[in-house]
């Protein structure tokens, strides 16, 4: 029988930003078609991967 692969594990960030960016951060992901999560999981990818923001 063949092992299934482990659900992706997912943590809830809260944190403090102001609300004039995050309205316009999440029109921004609404216009290109991601979801914000989406596009902050790559951030922190990139970040990590290349210590730049």
């Amino acid at each position: 029988m063949a092992a299934t692969p482990p659900d992706a594990r997912k943590r809830k960030l809260d944190y403090n930003v102001s609300q004039a960016i995050y309205d316009e951060f999440v029109k921004a992901c609404s216009r290109k078609g991601f979801a914000p999560q989406v596009i902050l999981e790559q951030a922190m990818k990139k970040f990590v991967q290349t210590g730049q923001i």
